[in-house]
C-alpha cells in the first residue's frame, strides 16, 4: 500500500519544477533545483513534516558535450527511476486539451543522518493509456515550446495537488518554489469553493529571479486551448493577468506569504511587481552536502555535531591554521588532478586558482575577467593565476553558447601565460569538487539580476575565499577584506550602468593585483584568517537549517 508515506501525516507540500537530490537523478538544471534538494535535506535533518512534489524528467535536463572549440551539443540524460524510487499504485488525471491525462507518482525517500525521512513525489505521465504526446510531458526539464511548458506546469500544479489528496495527505501549507507550480492554487480554488481567503491561507510563494524571462507568461489563447474550461479560464484571468497569464502574478495573488531570497531581492521584487509586499528569507545551502570530505574530517574532529548543527561552524578558530591549509590543499589537489586528466592543461597545485561555475548566460557575465587582457596579463605578472570554468548554456541560449566558445578562444590566446580550463557537463559532483578545490570563487553577475546565488555559500563552507559583485546574498555576507572581497560599488551608488561596469572592472583587476595575490603568496597567515572568517561568519549563517527554521516560523506556522 502507498500509505507507507503517510505515517507521519505530512503537512507541508513543497512544489518545485526541479529538485536536485543526487547526480544520478538528473532532474535539475541549476540553482533552483539544487536549492530545492537542499531544502529537502535540511527538512529531513530538522524532522519537518514536509513532502516534495516535482516532475520525473525521464531524459533529465541534458548531457553537455563540448568540442575542441567549445561548441556545445546536448544529449538526453537517460536514467532509470526504478533504480532509485518506487512506483506508487495511486493514479490521478488532469484534463489537458479536452482529454484526460493519467498521472502516476514515483516515491523517493531522502533519509537524513538523523534517521528522519522526507518523501519526494516525482510525477510521471509516461503511463499506459496516455497518448504518445501525453506520455512525453514529463520527459525533459525545460524542453519543448510554450505549449509543452504549460502542460508540464499543469501536471505539476494541478496533478500534484490531486496526487497528494489521492494519497490521503491533509496539507496545511502548499509552498510554491517559483511560479512553475502556481496552477496548484487554481486546483485549490476548485476544491475550496473558490474561496480566496481559504486558498491564500494555504499558499506560500517564493520567487527566485529578477530576470524577466524567469517569470513564465502564457498567452490567453494557449491557456484556453489547454485548460478548456471557461470558469477556470475566468479565474486565471482574474488572478493571473487580464491580457496574459503570468504565473508569478498568479502565485502572488493567491498566497498570504510571499518572499524573495535575499534582502536586496525583496527590494527588487517590489519594484518589479508594484503593489505587492514581499518578505525576504535569504537562501542557504545544506552544510553537510556541500562540505568536501577533507573538511568534513576536520570539522568532525574539532566541531563534533556540526553536520546537524551548522551553527557550530562559528567555532572554527579552534582548528589550527596548518590543518585548515592542509585540508584545503588536499581538496585542491583532487580538483587539479581532475582538471588535468579531463583537459590536459598541466595545472599545478601551488598557483592561485580562480573558479567560475554556474549557468552560462548573459547576465552572469562569464567572460568578464577577460574584458581587458592587458590588465589581466599585468595581474598575472604580479603573481601567477590559473582559471577553471564550468557550466551549461540552455539549449536555446545562443549567446550563452557563444560565451563558452569565447572562453575556449581566450584559453588558446593566453595558453603560454595563464592556464585556463573549461570542464564539461557541470553537475552536483563536479560542483563540490570546484567549490572546495579552488582558492578564489569568482562571481560577476550584472546587478541587480542575482536574486541570491548559493555557490559562494558552498565555497565559504570549504574555506574558499569569495570575490563577487555585491548583489544577492553577497551584499549580506561580504565584510570587505574580512570574509572576502567585493567587486565594484554598493548598489546605492548614483552611477550609470556603464560607469558601474567600469568601476567593477577596475576593482576586479586592482584587488586581484594588490590584495588577493600578495596576500595569497606573501602573507599566508592572513589568507588563512580570511578562509576561517568565511567559515565562521558565512557558513554558520548561510545554511539551509537557518533558512528552513525561518520558513517554519514566518511562513508555515
Amino acid at each position: 500500500m502507498d500509505n507507507v508515506i503517510l505515517e507521519k501525516g505530512r503537512k507541508i507540500a513543497y512544489f518545485s519544477m526541479e529538485i536536485g537530490l543526487k547526480k544520478e537523478i538528473p532532474t535539475y538544471s541549476g540553482g533552483l533545483g539544487i536549492l530545492a534538494g537542499d531544502t529537502i535535506r535540511a527538512s529531513a535533518d530538522l524532522g519537518l513534516p514536509l513532502i516534495g512534489v516535482t516532475l520525473l524528467n525521464r531524459r533529465g535536463y541534458f548531457m553537455q558535450k563540448l568540442d575542441s572549440a567549445g561548441r556545445q551539443t546536448e544529449h538526453p540524460q537517460e536514467w532509470s527511476p526504478a533504480d532509485f524510487m518506487k512506483l506508487l499504485s495511486a493514479e490521478v488525471t488532469v484534463q489537458i486539451h479536452n482529454r484526460d491525462v493519467k498521472v502516476k507518482a514515483w516515491l523517493y525517500e531522502h533519509r537524513s543522518q538523523t534517521r528522519e525521512t522526507v518523501p519526494v513525489l516525482f510525477l510521471d505521465t509516461d503511463v499506459e493509456g496516455n497518448s504518445s504526446e501525453d506520455r512525453q510531458i514529463t520527459y525533459s526539464l525545460y524542453g519543448g515550446d510554450r505549449k509543452y511548458r504549460l502542460k508540464q506546469e499543469m501536471i505539476l500544479g494541478i496533478g500534484g495537488v490531486r496526487m497528494l489528496k489521492e494519497l490521503g495527505h491533509s496539507i496545511t501549507k502548499y509552498h510554491m518554489n517559483e511560479g512553475h507550480s502556481s496552477l496548484l492554487a487554481l486546483e485549490l480554488l476548485r476544491q475550496n469553493g473558490t474561496s480566496l481567503s481559504t486558498v491564500k491561507e494555504l499558499c506560500v510563494f517564493t520567487t527566485h529571479t529578477p530576470i524577466e524571462s524567469g517569470h513564465d507568461v502564457f498567452s490567453h489563447d494557449l491557456v484556453m486551448e489547454l485548460i478548456g474550461n471557461n470558469s477556470d479560464f475566468e479565474i486565471l484571468k482574474k488572478y493571473g493577468g487580464e491580457h496574459q497569464l503570468n504565473m508569478t502574478v498568479l502565485g502572488l495573488n493567491l498566497s498570504n506569504y510571499v518572499n524573495g531570497v535575499a534582502k536586496r531581492h525583496r527590494q527588487i521584487s517590489e519594484k518589479m511587481f508594484p503593489g505587492y509586499k514581499f518578505n525576504s528569507i535569504t537562501n542557504g545551502v545544506h552544510s553537510y552536502t556541500w562540505v568536501c570530505s577533507h573538511f568534513r574530517t576536520l570539522y568532525d574532529k574539532y566541531l563534533p555535531g556540526w553536520a546537524n548543527e551548522p551553527e557550530l561552524l562559528v567555532r572554527v578558530r579552534s582548528i589550527p591554521d596548518g590543518e585548515i591549509w592542509e585540508a584545503h590543499g588536499n581538496a585542491k589537489k583532487e580538483l587539479i588532478d581532475h582538471v588535468n586528466s579531463e583537459c590536459g592543461t598541466d595545472m599545478d597545485y601551488d598557483t592561485l586558482t580562480i573558479g567560475f561555475a554556474r549557468r552560462i548566460t548573459e547576465y552572469k557575465r562569464p567572460t568578464f575577467i577577460f574584458s581587458d587582457l592587458k590588465r589581466l596579463r599585468k595581474v598575472n605578472e604580479a603573481g601567477k593565476i590559473q582559471l577553471i570554468f564550468a557550466g551549461k548554456a540552455h539549449p536555446r541560449d545562443i549567446q550563452g553558447k557563444q560565451f563558452i566558445e569565447s572562453i575556449f578562444r581566450y584559453a588558446e590566446e593566453l595558453k603560454s601565460e595563464i592556464k585556463i580550463a573549461f570542464l564539461e557537463n557541470y553537475d552536483m559532483n563536479l560542483a563540490l569538487k570546484m567549490v572546495s578545490g579552488v582558492d578564489v570563487w569568482l562571481n560577476t553577475p550584472k546587478r541587480p539580476f542575482e536574486a541570491s546565488g548559493t555557490s559562494g555559500m558552498k565555497a565559504a563552507h570549504n574555506g574558499v575565499v569569495n570575490f563577487s559583485v555585491p548583489d544577492g546574498w553577497w551584499l549580506e555576507g561580504c565584510v570587505e577584506g574580512v570574509t572576502g572581497y567585493a567587486i565594484g560599488p554598493k548598489p546605492e551608488v548614483d552611477k550609470s550602468p556603464e560607469q558601474v561596469e567600469m568601476m567593477e572592472l577596475d576593482d576586479l583587476y586592482n584587488k586581484l593585483e594588490y590584495n588577493v595575490i600578495p596576500k595569497y603568496y606573501e602573507r599566508r597567515d592572513e589568507w588563512v584568517t580570511i578562509m576561517k572568517n568565511s567559515v565562521e561568519m558565512i557558513a554558520y549563517y548561510f545554511n539551509c537549517h537557518r533558512m528552513m527554521r525561518r520558513y517554519v516560523t514566518e511562513a508555515y506556522l
